[in-house]
């Protein structure tokens, strides 16, 4: 044991195998005590699969691991489905699933990797039920499987397990009312009422008062138990188990159960006090967890006939360090959101759950009075902000871009139809990161953008664009205005030259031959057009690199201007072709009858999960695929 914890220190992660879970289901333990000790195993192997990936939920996973343990290895039958609508819990579920051998045991090594299990669940993952991770659909999704088995004859039950937080979606709440009028009786839900939220307490957000009596004024039989013991959470599905009615559980867990130092027990909170609601944990957290779980398994294991649980070593995956060239968007925006607040008093930021990924901490608090945090409401939020605008604020919107521009599109259009002026910042654009999936992936926001009138967008590409884009949309524009933001850090190879930030203007940030020109926006795409220029130019190629940061306009006379001796252009969408900035480009083009071949670089297929070099090769957007490109048309 000693000798195992050293590794710990020295940088390895452990898990444990399959032939384990085998000998424990093979014993003559009784039910509860086989899966008090395989939950805990699969603590063990979750910490170890999100500390190799590199990121991950560990708390919600934690969370939830008795409700997967028990289902899996005692409750579900072969009729039966059974999935969670939360997807930050995925780690937990695909662990346990190995541990049953309902997916092959080698994926342990592949979270977040290329053909390997994706951040968030995907039906293309052998016994996936249905893609999660856009929450507050899984209840619906339930009762569509259920009438379409009765429509087929065939029988089983279905189970879905959500989030506390999740009932802030409006679609829970819709989803309650027409289950009762089916006579569902087939279907279960299990709350994970861990309490805690992305960014604070649920009930620091929106109070769910007495959750048992308004679940219950829907028609449902409902139950309440704790969700991380076992005997209770068996004894309460075997209680509703014959109710007519449709069924919840609200099983009250405790964010991140089975490590002490991960456990969120106490009665305040606030994102700086919650360490591990995703992310991978450092070496040290990593080696404390491990630590305190192989020895309560241990313990475990002692106080019966089985013998010691075996545990298998690697080294950890190093994670390079960043170096002067890396920028972050985020933090920049972050900086430029409050001086711009300190200048102008009517400026309120709005949050959906989001504070610390949109960079939002600091103008909390600065400002505490000008921030609202709506929770996971974004319809909510949008028309809130609305309000604001009618009434002289100008508010500030922020949430990932995959969810601020799809879920409250129409509360967006109507606030556009008010002629208010509304500045919208969704972060996590594009195609990377890629660990989290294609449900995290913003690459159709242009396209859904795109019909709503007086409504600019841009996507700034470095640092110092961020700070101007930011400073126009407050004080230049007199419309709304839609800010794209990468999230991760990029590596940015050229300087920005840009003096001033004019609406429908960019800039040349490489000048080269005139025969082959490269257009892109954003840190992701001009970095990688940046690489594959270097790589021709070993070869004795020269092209010229064009950052156009605006996303739905263009200045028809610099548009003009900067093509008069292009060639052959070559359009890169860090999100899908069709509705994208290259085909708003090319229509501009071929208004002004610009004699130049275009060939457009962007996605056509649902992107993929993995690492991010993975995932920008898959879609054709890395530096070797621009320099196909270019090769290809220069012939």
């Amino acid at each position: 044991m000693g000798d195992l914890i050293g590794q710990a220190v020295s940088g390895k992660l452990y898990f444990i195998g399959k032939d384990q879970f085998q000998k424990i289901e093979k014993s003559d333990l009784n039910q509860i005590t086989k899966v008090k000790i395989t939950s805990t195993m699969c603590r063990l192997n979750t910490l170890y699969m999100i500390a190799r990936a590199g990121s991950g939920h560990i708390g919600s996973s934690f969370s939830s691991m008795e409700i997967f343990s028990w289902m899996f290895w005692s409750e579900l039958t072969k009729d039966d489905l059974f999935f969670s609508s939360k997807g930050h819990d995925a780690p937990g579920y695909y662990a346990v699933m190995m541990s049953k051998g309902l997916m092959s045991f080698e994926l342990i090594h592949q979270l977040r990797r290329m053909n390997g299990l994706p951040g968030h669940p995907d039906i293309h993952t052998p016994h996936i039920v249905t893609n999660t991770g856009s929450l507050g659909m899984g209840i619906s999704k339930a009762k569509g499987m259920i009438l379409a088995n009765r429509l087929k004859g065939k029988p089983g039950r279905v189970f879905v397990v959500t989030g506390d937080g999740e009932l802030q979606e409006g679609q829970f709440w819709e989803s309650l009312v027409s289950a009762k009028n089916f006579g569902l009786k087939e279907l279960t839900v299990i709350i994970d009422h861990n309490k805690l939220q992305s960014d604070t307490f649920v009930k620091n957000v929106s109070d769910l008062g007495d959750l048992k009596a308004k679940l219950e004024s829907f028609g449902w039989c409902v139950e309440r138990c704790n969700g991380n013991d076992l005997t209770q959470l068996s004894s309460t599905l075997e209680k509703i188990k014959n109710d007519p009615r449709p069924k919840i559980i609200i099983a009250d867990t405790i964010k991140g159960c089975g490590v002490s130092f991960m456990e969120h027990t106490s009665l305040d909170s606030d994102v700086d006090m919650y360490k591990f609601h995703s992310g991978a944990p450092d070496k040290m957290s990593y080696q404390k967890a491990a630590q305190e779980l192989i020895l309560n398994l241990n313990e475990m294991v002692s106080k019966t006939n089985l013998s010691t649980i075996e545990y298998e070593v690697i080294d950890r995956p190093e994670v390079k360090t960043s170096d002067e060239k890396i920028q972050k968007m985020v933090p920049a925006y972050s900086k430029a959101l409050v001086d711009l607040a300190e200048k102008h008093s009517n400026l309120m930021a709005l949050d959906a759950d989001l504070i610390l990924d949109t960079g939002l901490i600091p103008f909390k608090n600065k400002f505490p009075e000008r921030f609202v945090e709506c929770g996971i409401a974004e319809q909510d939020m949008v028309s809130m902000a609305g309000g604001m605008a009618l009434r002289g604020v100008l508010p500030v919107v922020h949430s990932f871009s995959c969810f601020l521009t799809s879920r409250p599109n129409e509360q967006i259009y109507n606030n556009s139809t008010e002629f208010t002026k509304i500045i919208y910042v969704g972060s996590l654009a594009g195609v990377i990161p890629g660990g989290p999936g294609h449900s995290h992936q913003a690459v159709r926001d242009i396209a859904s953008m795109s019909g709503i009138p007086r409504l600019t967008m841009i996507e700034p590409s470095c640092e110092k664009e961020v700070e101007a884009a930011l400073k126009w949309a407050v004080e230049t524009n007199n419309q709304s205005t839609y800010i794209r933001l990468t999230s991760i850090p990029v590596e940015i190879l050229f300087d920005y030259n840009a003096p001033t930030l004019k609406q429908g203007i960019g800039s040349i940030v490489k000048q080269g031959s005139s025969d082959v020109a490269i257009m892109a926006y954003g840190p992701a795409m001009l970095s990688q057009a940046y690489s594959a220029a270097a790589q021709l130019e070993k070869a004795g190629k020269s092209v010229t690199i064009i950052n156009m940061p605006w996303l739905n306009t263009v200045d028809k006379s610099w548009l003009a201007d900067v093509l008069k001796n292009v060639k052959k252009l070559v359009l890169m969408d860090n999100h899908y072709t069709h509705g994208g900035q290259g085909q708003y480009i090319s229509s501009q083009i071929a208004q002004l009858k610009i004699d130049v071949s275009i060939h457009h670089l962007g996605l056509n297929e649902v992107p993929r999960c993995g690492q991010n070099p993975e995932v920008l090769n898959a879609s054709g957007l890395d530096s070797n695929a621009i320099v196909e490109t270019v090769n290809k048309v220069s012939k």
